[in-house]
C-alpha cells in the first residue's frame, strides 16, 4: 500500500500506526484477491480491456445491476474507520471540485469509480462547462439527492474521430431542458458525443460509474454550456496528459535543462500535447523553443496547429541585422 504524506499521524503512537498501517494493508490485500479471483471485478474488466468500449460495458453491466459487492467493501472501509479514525482505508480519491469519487478498479483504459456530487454543489447551478472524452460510459444512479440531470449533445463526424478535427468546423453543444435524477436509473453515454451536468438537489448525489477511454486522435473537449460553444481542447491520450502536467511543473520549476524534453513532445501523434508542449516551453526558454516554433509552423500535419505556431513565431523580436552578437530570442511585449 502507498503511504501517504498523513501517515505520521498520530505523532506520539508509533505501535498504534503500525497496527493502523497493517489493518489497512490486510484490507487491501482481501480485496486484491476478491478482484483478481476468477468471478473478481479486475478479472473481469482485464477479460475486456481489448475489446471495444461498447463491448467491455456490456460484459461489466452486471456489476451496475448488483451492487452489494460495493456495499460489502464500503462497510469494510467504514469498519477500518471505526477501528481507527486515523485508518486510511486501501480507496484512491480522484476528480475534485463539485465531483470527486473514489477509484475502485482499473484496467487498462476501463475505470470504475464511486462518483459523489455534495448537496452543496446543487446550489452552484449548472456545470459551466460540458467535457466529451472519446469513449463509453454507464452511471448507475444510487443516490438522487432531489438533483436534475441535464444531457449535453456535440456533433463528431467519422473525419474528426480519426483525427481531423479543427476547433474552427467543431460542431456546437446543444443542451437538453433538466428532468429530475431518479434513484436506480442507469444512463448510456457515447462520451464523445454526449456528457450531463447536475443542477439544484437537496441531499448528496451518487453514482456508480464504469467508463472505458481508449487512446484516440479524436481530442477532449470542453463546451461553455450557456453558450454551446467550444471553449478549450486537450489531449485524451491519458498518457499524453500525464507528460503535460509534467511540462508545465518543470516549466514552473523554470528548468531550463528539461528544454529537449518540450521539444521531444512537440513532436507528439496528440496534436493538442503538442500544442501544449510547445506553449510550455515557449514560456521557458523562447530561444531554445524558436527552431522547433518555425518548424511546427512550416510543417506541422495539424492546420491550426500551424497557425498558431506562425502567429506565435510573428511575436519574436526580430534578430539583428548583423551577425555579430547573440541573437534575440525575446517575446514582443
Amino acid at each position: 500500500m502507498t503511504r501517504s504524506r498523513h501517515d505520521h499521524f498520530p505523532v506520539a503512537d508509533r505501535p498504534r500506526r503500525d497496527r493502523m498501517h497493517a489493518a489497512a494493508a490486510a484490507l487491501a490485500a482481501r480485496w486484491k484477491a476478491e478482484d483478481e479471483a476468477p468471478a473478481g471485478l479486475l478479472a473481469a474488466m482485464r477479460a475486456v480491456r481489448d475489446t471495444s468500449p461498447e463491448a467491455a460495458i456490456a460484459a461489466l453491466a452486471p456489476w451496475l445491476g448488483d451492487t452489494r459487492w460495493l456495499g460489502a467493501r464500503l462497510d469494510q472501509a467504514l469498519d477500518l474507520l471505526a477501528a481507527d479514525a486515523f485508518a486510511r482505508p486501501p480507496l484512491r480519491p480522484v476528480g475534485g471540485g463539485a465531483l470527486g469519487g473514489l477509484l475502485l478498479a482499473e484496467a487498462g483504459p476501463i475505470r470504475v469509480t464511486l462518483l459523489i456530487r455534495p448537496f452543496e454543489a446543487g446550489e452552484a447551478g449548472d456545470a459551466p462547462l460540458a467535457l466529451f472524452a472519446p469513449g463509453r460510459t454507464r452511471l448507475r444512479i444510487l443516490a438522487a439527492g432531489g438533483a436534475a440531470v441535464h444531457f449535453h449533445h456535440v456533433g463528431v463526424s467519422a473525419a474528426e474521430e480519426a483525427g481531423a478535427f479543427t476547433a474552427a468546423a467543431a460542431s456546437p453543444c446543444i443542451t437538453t431542458p433538466p428532468h429530475p435524477l431518479v434513484m436506480g436509473e442507469i444512463l448510456a453515454l457515447d462520451t464523445a458525443r454526449e456528457a450531463i451536468s447536475l443542477t439544484g438537489g437537496n441531499g448528496d448525489v451518487l453514482m456508480l460509474e464504469i467508463a472505458v477511454q481508449p487512446p484516440s486522435p479524436l481530442p477532449v473537449r470542453a463546451y461553455d454550456v450557456a453558450g454551446g460553444r467550444l471553449a478549450h481542447v486537450s489531449a485524451s491520450r491519458r498518457d499524453s496528459s500525464f507528460r503535460g502536467m509534467a511540462l508545465a511543473l518543470l516549466r514552473t520549476l523554470g528548468r531550463t535543462d528539461a528544454a529537449p524534453l518540450f521539444a521531444a513532445e512537440t513532436q507528439a501523434a496528440d496534436f493538442a500535447a503538442r500544442w501544449t508542449a510547445m506553449r510550455e516551453l515557449v514560456a521557458l526558454d523562447p530561444a531554445a523553443a524558436r527552431p522547433h516554433l518555425a518548424r511546427m509552423a512550416a510543417s506541422d500535419p495539424h492546420p491550426e496547429i500551424r497557425r498558431a505556431a506562425a502567429a506565435t513565431l510573428a511575436l519574436y523580436i526580430p534578430p539583428p541585422a548583423s551577425g555579430r552578437g547573440s541573437e534575440t530570442c525575446e517575446l514582443a511585449r
